[in-house]
């Protein structure tokens, strides 16, 4: 890509494919010197210039259509203070969609969008900055890690080590780096794939009293992570601190995006769902989550989350009150956003919360209002075959899944939804072969094209396609329709380089055993 700010002409569309017209929006907010790379080339040309210029790299690693993305986008990338200090470090906007970008997903081991990472000028990684959390709090972290001594790899090291009472102290500073650490973005560079939530809870105990904001993290993310396995040994050590923290409205503020993307963990890691402690838990929590709900210094989309989380820990005679509470919110943040990239994270998180209260046709009827205003439309067509499905509507759901692969822009998006359309076929309609067999076979063919298809997230996308084919056929009776999708597919790895990684992903995406 240039270095250079592009304008990208994306589509704008009504809901029927025919009524489409065109308008350019850049795709980040004006104000930051981006260096945009795509490659190799232009990313050590950063580092290069970095290392001249005595600043640290900070990549962000996204996508046009992702809502995230979209929620920096709105909220952090075009604030004063985020751009002047972006002048101490040198800005990399790595675009997933450009043509070979994925092969930089690999180089840095990156996964979903956004990812943000801080880099010394030497090129080592420092931290994985949270998306997740309020401008404000980004900023903060980011101050950390500008200032920070060692990369998180080292404080982690120093960490465990003082838990161990070997005593190598770590500042404030260095706990708070870690307990701000982007850990779902991490991709095993700190923790293994199994390993976190022993780690989180390992840290929480070893942080000191004095730096008592970093252990509340750190205790939240371990009881989000251990949650999925039900209660937790010490829950009744631990209640009394979360429902103090739930009575806090400024320590629920300060910790508004755990508390809000993880509600049903937090809960059942603290209390079964038969027990005494359970209801006053959950009356404690819906509290806290409407005082954020009603919070106007944060941004819709959190305000939103507050609300889905509320649904997500009610009881049932509660959910029509929700239900008024959602529409009513949605309404009214639909009417008030100007900001097409807050409207892409506000929209599609409303839509959430709508089907999360269970109002199927109201999301239904948001999506559809919003595709016109949209620049990146195939996402909402995408969330509407999804709540078509939720509606039983099959036909709507094939239907709204061919537009949205129709309509997506981008090599990587492209793949990804492609693979989508795919899912839809296989598990609403596997009697259509027809279908199905062209289908793949533009799939592939569109990978053929691309210099990346096989790495990262594209490289996921065809792993993805590979299992629905062997799923859709587990008795043989398709063998030929897969032996011709075989051989197109082996025509594109032989293009491939011998013995490299992509060509291992590509050979096995049709194999029996490949990783899905």
């Amino acid at each position: 890509m240039r270095r250079a700010l592009l304008t990208l002409v994306v589509a704008s569309c009504a809901v029927s494919l025919a009524a489409c017209s065109k308008k350019a929006e850049p795709p980040v907010p004006a104000g930051i010197a981006w260096v945009q790379a795509a490659g190799d080339a232009e990313v050590d040309a950063a580092f290069a210039r970095a290392k001249a210029e005595g600043k640290p790299v900070f990549v962000y690693w996204g996508a046009k259509w992702c809502p995230p993305c979209n929620q920096l986008k709105a909220t952090l990338f075009n604030r004063q203070d985020f751009i002047e200090r972006s002048r101490a470090f040198v800005p990399v906007y790595v675009d997933g969609d450009q043509p070979g970008a994925q092969k930089l997903g690999t180089r840095f081991a990156v996964r979903g969008y956004p990812t943000t990472i801080v880099f010394t000028r030497e090129g080592r990684e420092l931290t994985r900055l949270p998306g997740e959390v309020d401008a404000a709090q980004y900023n903060e972290v980011l101050a950390l890690a500008l200032a920070a001594q060692r990369p998180a790899k080292e404080l982690l090291a120093a960490a465990r080590t003082a838990g161990q009472g070997q005593g190598q102290g770590l500042a404030d500073a260095d706990w708070r780096l870690l307990a701000w650490y982007s850990w779902e973005t991490d991709q095993q560079q700190l923790v293994g794939e199994h390993g976190l939530p022993a780690l989180l809870r390992e840290l929480a105990k070893a942080c000191p009293a004095s730096s008592a904001d970093a252990a509340m993290r750190l205790r939240l993310k371990a009881l989000a992570a251990e949650g999925a396995k039900g209660v937790v040994a010490d829950a009744a050590a631990q209640r009394p601190i979360v429902t103090a923290l739930l009575a806090d409205a400024a320590q629920a503020r300060r910790h508004v995006d755990v508390l809000t993307g993880n509600p049903k963990e937090i809960v059942a890691a603290l209390a079964a769902a038969d027990s005494p402690e359970r209801a006053p838990l959950v009356s404690a929590y819906d509290a806290a989550l409407a005082a954020l709900q009603a919070d106007a210094t944060l941004s819709r989309a959190d305000r939103l989350t507050a609300l889905v989380a509320r649904v997500q820990i009610g009881a049932k005679e509660r959910l029509p009150a929700l239900q008024a509470e959602a529409r009513e919110l949605a309404a009214r943040f639909d009417r008030e956003i100007s900001d097409g990239y807050e409207r892409q994270a506000v929209i599609t998180t409303a839509a959430w919360m709508l089907e999360e209260a269970g109002a199927l046709d109201d999301a239904k009827a948001l999506l559809e209002a919003n595709l016109a205003k949209s620049h990146s439309p195939y996402y909402l067509m995408s969330e509407l075959a999804v709540n078509a499905k939720k509606r039983g509507d099959t036909a709507a759901a094939l239907d709204w899944s061919a537009q949205a692969f129709e309509k997506s822009e981008g090599a990587a998006t492209r793949l990804q939804w492609g693979a989508a359309y795919l899912r839809a076929l296989v598990e609403l309609a596997p009697q259509d072969a027809a279908r199905i067999e062209a289908l793949a076979a533009r799939i592939i063919d569109e990978a053929a094209a691309q210099p990346d298809a096989f790495e990262a997230r594209s490289g996921r996308s065809m792993q993805r396609v590979g299992k629905l084919l062997r799923d859709w056929d587990p008795l043989g009776e398709r063998a030929a329709v897969l032996q011709r999708l075989q051989q197109r597919l082996d025509a594109v790895c032989a293009k491939l380089p011998a013995g490299g990684e992509a060509r291992g992903v590509c050979e096995a995406a049709l194999k029996p055993g490949a990783a899905a």
